[in-house]
């Protein structure tokens, strides 16, 4: 839950005796879509926010840290990504970092929420930076894993950009083990998904440490890594996964080849020495994926509560 108390802060529960604060300038929109609460907010130190049903998903300030993370690792490892599909991404900053790739084809967007996109489209064009309206987009509105079960297209990059699998929200059947059965299904063979994988912290790594099992049960080559985005207050992760593809024998300079050649141009997160560092894990996120054993799976899926108990045992 959130709560904006006019016209200085914008609060946001973790727990009911955890919260954090910021303070906001001006309050763009508000409103409850047919999925899902979504405010646009001007923040006093993070620039304008992005935030559904009461979490921050994206601020000005950093979202090249979190945009960088999901996508890149993966576009690059991928040999030669000609199709993409992004499951959710609203804000259009996934997207329109996928399309900096110049090898890119054809890149898919599928969000449910179509209202979180307007919104979006209107209020941040700082993401999105016309990525909608490229030649190369194809806009859809409609269940991601759906629109996969039915595509004829194998794809050589999937991007799962989605909130956490809470229970109310309209992600949370896009972390079990049956769909990733069939995005393994989906991708090309040298293929690679990525995702946005939760909250890092040491006493928060159930949700982070299932979505590790999950995938194992489904792909050879899975790695998640830590990062800190500042607006998150918390630190948060991401993962990829591949049959075929091993991102961790790219090297740095083979790394900043591929950007180079690609012409994707400056970054401000990412690059080679960025991607070496992503495979040196700190010891409690080793021990926590080692001793995790549940699947997400349909009839028993993940409805992580942040800083709370889930509904299924971990």
């Amino acid at each position: 839950m959130s709560d904006i108390i006019s016209p200085h802060w914008h609060i946001e529960f973790y727990a009911p005796d955890e919260a954090h604060m910021r303070g906001i300038t001006k309050i763009y929109t508000s409103e409850q879509t047919k999925y899902q609460k979504v405010e646009v907010i001007q923040s006093s130190h993070y620039g304008k926010c992005l935030i559904l049903d009461g979490h921050i998903q994206s601020a000005q300030g950093d979202e090249f840290i979190y945009h960088e993370n999901l996508v890149h690792p993966a576009m690059v490892s991928c040999p030669n990504p000609k199709n993409v599909v992004i499951i959710g991404g609203g804000e259009g900053a996934t997207l329109y970092e996928v399309l900096r790739h110049k090898t890119v084809e054809k890149a898919w967007m599928i969000d449910i929420d179509e209202r979180v996109v307007e919104l979006c489209e209107k209020y941040m064009p700082e993401w999105h930076r016309g990525a909608f309206k490229d030649k190369r987009t194809k806009l859809l509105f409609e269940d991601g894993r759906k629109f996969l079960e039915k595509s004829k297209v194998k794809f050589d990059v999937i991007i799962i950009d989605i909130p956490e699998p809470v229970e109310e929200g309209p992600a949370y059947m896009l972390y079990t083990e049956e769909f990733y059965k069939m995005v393994k299904g989906k991708l090309s063979e040298n293929g690679v998904v990525a995702l946005q994988s939760g909250c890092s912290a040491e006493k928060e790594l159930r949700c982070l440490a299932a979505i590790q099992t999950t995938l194992r049960k489904v792909f050879p080559l899975v790695y998640s890594w830590p990062v800190n985005v500042p607006s998150f207050d918390i630190p948060w992760s991401f993962t990829m996964a591949s049959a075929q593809v091993d991102p961790k024998k790219l090297k740095r300079d083979e790394v900043n080849r591929i950007l180079k050649e690609r012409k994707v141009g400056k970054t401000r997160y990412y690059d080679g020495e960025t991607h070496e560092g992503f495979f040196f894990l700190p010891k409690y996120m080793r021990d926590a994926f080692a001793a995790n054993k549940t699947v997400i799976r349909d009839d028993k899926p993940l409805t992580y509560q942040f800083m709370g108990e889930e509904k299924n045992s971990l």
